[in-house]
C-alpha cells in the first residue's frame, strides 16, 4: 500500500482505525510512529536522561510559548497535575463549564485531589462560556465565610465546539485582575487551531497551565457527515457532529447495530472524524449513508423516507495549505 511520506500515514487506509467514528483516538500506528517507538532513547525520565522525553517536552513548551513542558500518560493526569499546581491552599474554588471533561469524566479527581469546591455554569449559548456568566459566578470576595475562586478551567474545543479566542481573552484580563489562574483542557485545542480559529501560542498565551492531547489527532478537521431527520444536537465547529436521533426516531442502539452491519463503529449519537477516517471519506460516506436510509425506513414516517435520499449531504473534507 503506498505511503504519504510527508505525514507517515497509509493513503486509502484500510485498517481499523478508519472505520472507527466512535472517537478520534483509535487511530492506528503509522510506520513512521513505529519507527519512532524503536528508535527512541529508552532511558530514564526521572533523571532527565531520556533526550526523546526532553525534546519532546521543550517543542511542545516552544510551541504553546510556555516555560517548560511534562508529558504524562493521560488527559485526565494532565488536568489533574496542572489544577493541582495552581491550588495550594484551601479554601479555594474552580470555576468551569458544566459539561467540562474534569467535572463528567475525571473521577471527582478535581475535588478529591486538591480538597476544591467546583462551581459549574451551563453557558446560556449552550456553545461556550462567557465573561459575564463567569462574573456573575466567580467568588471574588476576602469575606472569611467564603470559598474563593482561584482557577477558571475553560475546554477548548468542547463537544466539538470551538470557544472563540476574543471570548478567553476577556476572560484571561477579568481573571488577572482579580488574581485568579486560568487553565485550559486542551485535549483538542489542535481541532481549534487547524480550524483557523487562532494559533496555538496565542491561545495558550492567556492561560497559566495547558494540557494538550497527542491521542487526538488535529491534522485534518472534519465537516458535517451529513444528518437525520432533525440535523444536530450541537453546531459542527471541527471534526466532531452530534446527530438528533431522537428527532430520527432512532435510538443509539439501533444506530450502533446497523454501523456495525457496515462496518463502521458508532458509539450512540456521536460521530467524531480521524484523519485515517478522512483517507477513506467515500467509502465511509457511502456507508453513513446506507446506515442513515435504513434508520430513516425503519422510523416509519413518510418525511423520513424523504429525508433519506438527502440524508448525507456535503462531504468530510480536508483543509487546503491555504487554510
Amino acid at each position: 500500500m503506498p505511503q504519504d511520506t510527508a505525514n507517515g500515514s497509509w493513503l486509502g487506509h484500510k485498517g481499523p482505525g478508519g472505520f472507527d467514528l466512535r472517537t478520534d483516538v483509535v487511530t492506528t500506528p503509522t510506520p513512521s510512529m513505529l519507527a519512532a517507538v524503536q528508535s527512541c532513547t529508552l532511558l530514564d525520565d526521572v533523571f532527565q536522561e531520556s533526550s526523546t522525553t526532553n525534546d519532546l517536552e521543550s517543542h511542545v513548551a516552544a510551541l504553546a510559548g510556555k516555560e517548560a513542558g511534562l508529558f504524562v500518560l493521560s488527559g485526565t493526569m494532565g488536568n489533574q497535575l496542572a489544577l493541582r499546581a495552581l491550588l495550594t491552599q484551601p479554601p479555594h474554588g474552580v470555576l468551569c463549564d458544566k459539561r467540562s471533561h474534569i467535572v463528567n469524566y475525571e473521577a471527582g479527581g478535581v475535588s478529591s485531589l486538591t480538597g476544591a469546591m467546583v462551581t459549574s455554569i451551563l453557558p446560556e449559548n449552550g456553545i461556550h462560556l462567557t465573561l459575564e456568566e463567569i462574573q456573575r459566578e466567580a467568588v471574588v470576595s476576602d469575606d472569611l465565610h467564603d470559598c474563593p475562586t482561584r482557577v477558571i478551567s475553560l475546554e477548548n474545543t468542547l463537544n466539538g465546539m470551538i470557544m472563540p479566542l476574543s471570548e478567553i481573552k476577556r476572560i484571561a484580563a477579568w481573571a488577572r485582575e482579580h488574581g485568579i489562574h486560568m487553565h485550559c483542557d486542551g485535549a483538542r485545542l489542535w481541532e481549534a487551531v487547524a480550524a483557523g480559529a487562532g494559533s496555538l501560542a496565542e491561545f495558550c498565551a492567556e492561560f497559566d497551565t495547558v494540557s494538550l492531547c497527542f491521542s487526538k489527532d488535529g491534522q485534518e478537521g472534519g465537516g458535517a457527515v451529513g444528518g437525520l431527520r432533525g440535523g444536530f444536537v450541537h453546531p459542527v465547529h471541527t471534526n466532531m457532529c452530534w446527530l438528533d436521533l431522537g428527532a430520527a426516531g432512532c435510538s443509539a442502539e439501533r444506530l450502533e447495530a446497523l454501523g456495525k452491519a457496515e462496518g463502521l463503529r458508532l458509539m450512540g449519537n456521536r460521530l467524531v472524524i480521524s484523519y485515517q477516517v478522512a483517507l477513506n471519506e467515500d467509502e465511509v460516506l457511502a456507508r453513513l449513508e446506507r446506515v442513515f436510509r435504513a434508520a430513516l425506513t425503519e422510523a416509519g414516517a413518510e418525511e423520513a423516507g424523504e429525508a433519506g435520499d438527502g440524508a448525507v449531504r456535503g462531504s468530510m473534507y480536508r483543509r487546503s495549505a491555504k487554510e
